[in-house]
């Protein structure tokens, strides 16, 4: 069988396009900051939310306010309204159908181009509420806010559910018997240096001590005040109080303040909250106007600073530290209204901001440009911030078709039986798939179900104990995995396994991301991982030993530490610098998937800023010979010795003659062959930096023999080394590589 690849149209389908880079609509609504917000809906895309967002860089006068016109779904339809932001969502759900949008500032008439949208019956309903009516909703349900009406004290447990939770809540009580004979009380004195933006190992070291002392504390704060809403055991409640005490003890301006570590000051706000809310009326008056002094002290410090200059997130939505703190300001909020005053700024500003805000890392059809490992510290974030809001309000944000994107995303990119994270900082460690089984656990679907099911071990009981009875997914009868293969596009991440549903699949993991090597992400445009059965086979290289370090700069986010491609010696895609790495990026271009041949195909040629004139990857998976067939096309104005980049967790043993390394991890190997066996390039082993304790690393790099303007590799991953037959022929300028019984054509 002969598979032509199939190409995505640049501005005509690919969202990563459009989310990323917008070329298509050179107008003011398109800023030429990178990390400025991109103009959405565009380029008659399905909307994956009905009622889509609307958002637009700001024009540069920052007007007041902005008129939204949108027309659809005929063009008789037509609805103008004015907003104050450079946002806009909807409160309801509108009419399937064609759309075109553009906005203008109020004062004038310089229109933004404009640009068209889908709704069809794929588009989920998830509806936001205005404001008023959701703080109406929150103020009228009892203390405890935070956790659902229909969870009794555990005496009146039903038996169902002293089976679901029980074990929950024994694991809790244990937990907090523990902390309380181990952890000393925190105080401002533990942490004597005062701290500023400028990181050195000193206030890296505080930093943790802080992180470390303080989540403990606030944990078990939580953790004793609801066992005691639970079990009503006295002993727990002394516990809370006397945490709650620590906690609101310190100072807003002090060593866990905003101003000297800016992500820690509001989840003890948080924490000082849940407590309060679980704790209800055992909380006397004089205890719980400290609490909220302290609440209101830090809560203040974060809203002024994310209200600054009209609340510079929704211009700049790129800033990892500032969207955990705008999540955390919402549910302060949520939790805090009718007792602290300004809470009702707090919401008004923040909720629906946030709910809308969420996918910043990622276009609405899920996803993590961060990385997985990132994306598991977001679900953590998430459990505590999405549960109270949820509840409280009644908006199960869990339901947000960009939620449930996300949890597919972690499906395809760490399965069951995943021996590591993928892409981006900490990509080397292993998954904790608790947290990834905690979020399936709040969604209704077969997938969630099947995802559910399958990951071993129980999430943390202090968010278990906290949703409602019974779990969601508990209540799915049927079980599917999702495709075998998946596209993110908005990230540039693909996926493709053998069989997603075995854990002995094959499973190569693909990148060329829009978001470049912006933040945590790397300089691996067009670089891919290969797995099977568990075991490591093709990896990226280094390890997380601190953002910015020397082993992060020059090696850990290089492209030379990856199966991507450099030249001259090792010189690859650029990630020096704040905001030009997200210019510095890629874009998936092609993705097919099918029950014989998956295809992905990216272009990492920005990636290089202007070093390369061309760097496309191909991929094919041939999916019954259990191979991939990967062909790189290289150019540059300047002749450069080019170098294909392998790296093991193993030895590669090289044949001398047909260039093939065989790798073998115990009872998985891979050999990777180039073809033709021509003597244009030759191996050659590399050394790297000393890999993570514990750990080991092999490098090597298939390199021309040669400076060329433009070069090719063909490399075959023949997975379990069954050598098939291999044959390249070209006839009339098109070349077909023949693998065993299948076939591909390389476009010239």
């Amino acid at each position: 069988m002969t598979f032509t690849i199939a190409r995505i149209a640049h501005c005509a389908v690919l969202i990563s396009a459009s989310v990323a880079w917008g070329t298509c609509h050179a107008d003011w609504a398109q800023s030429t900051d990178p990390l400025a917000t991109r103009p959405l809906p565009t380029n008659f895309e399905v909307q994956a939310q009905n009622p889509p967002a609307f958002s637009w860089s700001r024009h540069w006068t920052n007007p007041a306010s902005y008129v939204l016109e949108v027309t659809g779904p005929t063009t008789a339809t037509v609805t103008t309204l004015t907003v104050s932001k450079n946002w806009y969502l909807p409160s309801k759900a509108m009419a399937v159908g064609t759309y075109s949008w553009r906005v203008r500032p109020s004062l004038t008439q310089e229109w933004s181009t404009p640009r068209s949208f889908v709704l069809n019956s794929s588009s989920a309903v998830f509806e936001v509420p205005e404001s008023s009516v959701l703080r109406a909703a929150i103020l009228s349900r009892p203390r405890p806010r935070a956790l659902p009406s229909g969870i009794p004290v555990r005496s009146a447990w039903p038996a169902g559910m002293v089976t679901e939770r029980g074990g929950a809540l024994t694991r809790l009580m244990g937990d907090v018997q523990r902390v309380t004979l181990s952890e000393p009380p925190v105080t401002d004195a533990m942490w004597p240096l005062v701290t500023s933006k400028v990181v050195t190992a000193d206030v890296n070291a505080q930093w943790a001590s802080i992180r470390t002392h303080v989540n403990i504390v606030r944990r078990q704060l939580e953790a004793a005040a609801l066992v005691y809403r639970l079990t009503g055991d006295p002993v727990y409640l002394k516990e809370a109080l006397l945490r709650g005490d620590q906690l609101a003890a310190l100072s807003p301006s002090g060593p866990t303040g905003y101003a000297q570590f800016d992500i820690m000051t509001l989840p003890i706000a948080a924490s000082l909250l849940k407590a309060a809310d679980f704790l209800a009326g055992s909380l006397d008056s004089t205890r719980r106007a400290a609490w909220m002094k302290s609440v209101a002290q830090r809560g203040a410090d974060v809203y002024a600073d994310l209200s600054s200059r009209n609340g510079w997130l929704d211009q700049t939505p790129f800033d990892e530290h500032g969207g955990s703190n705008f999540g955390y300001l919402a549910m302060v909020a949520t939790l805090a209204l009718g007792d602290v005053p300004a809470a009702v700024d707090w919401f008004d500003f923040s909720f629906r901001n946030y709910v809308n805000y969420i996918y910043h890392w990622s276009g609405p059809e899920g996803g993590y440009a961060n990385g997985t490992a990132y994306g598991q510290y977001a679900i953590d974030a998430a459990l505590q911030i999405w549960q109270p809001m949820s509840t409280a309000s009644g908006l199960n944000i869990f339901d947000k078709p960009w939620a449930k994107g996300f949890l597919q995303f972690f499906m395809h990119f760490t399965p069951p039986g995943t021996p590591s994270h993928m892409f981006g900082d900490a990509n080397e460690e292993v998954p904790d798939l608790r947290y990834m089984k905690a979020l399936a656990s709040r969604m209704k679907s077969p997938q969630a179900a099947w995802y559910y099911r399958n990951i071993a071990g129980d999430e943390d009981p202090l968010t278990q104990l906290q949703v409602a009875y019974p779990l969601p997914v508990l209540s799915v009868a049927s079980v599917a995995p999702p495709p075998n293969s998946g596209l993110y596009p908005s990230i540039g991440w693909a996926a493709i396994h053998s069989d997603i549903a075995d854990r002995g699949r094959t499973s190569l993991y693909f990148k060329s991301s829009p978001y470049g090597s912006f933040n945590h992400s790397h300089g691996d445009q067009n670089g891919f991982t290969l797995n099977r059965g568990g075991r490591k086979l093709l990896i990226g290289t280094g390890w997380y030993d601190w953002y910015n370090s020397p082993m992060w700069t020059d090696w850990y986010r290089a492209t030379k530490s990856k199966n991507a491609v450099t030249f001259d010696g090792g010189q690859g895609q650029r990630t020096e610098g704040y905001s030009d790495p997200m210019v510095r990026n890629g874009k998936v271009v092609g993705f097919s998937s099918s029950s014989t041949v998956d295809f992905v195909e990216g272009d990492a040629t920005a990636a290089f800023a202007g070093a390369l004139t061309q760097a496309r990857r191909q991929i094919w998976y041939l999916r019954s010979q259990d191979a991939f067939v990967v062909y790189d096309k290289l150019a540059s104005a300047t002749a450069r010795t080019f170098e294909w980049n392998l790296h093991a967790p193993v030895p590669m043993v090289v044949d001398a003659v047909t260039g093939e390394a065989k790798i073998v991890n115990v009872d998985q190997s891979v050999c990777v062959t180039p073809i033709p066996n021509s003597t244009d390039q030759k191996y050659k082993a590399l050394v790297g930096p000393a890999p993570k304790p514990g750990t080991t690393e092999y490098h090597g790099a298939y390199v021309k023999n040669a400076a060329l303007k433009s070069a090719e590799f063909i490399m075959l991953l023949d997975v379990g080394c069954k050598h098939p037959v291999v044959s390249l022929t070209s006839m009339g300028g098109t070349r077909v590589l023949k693998v065993g019984a299948q076939s591909v054509t390389l476009q010239p």
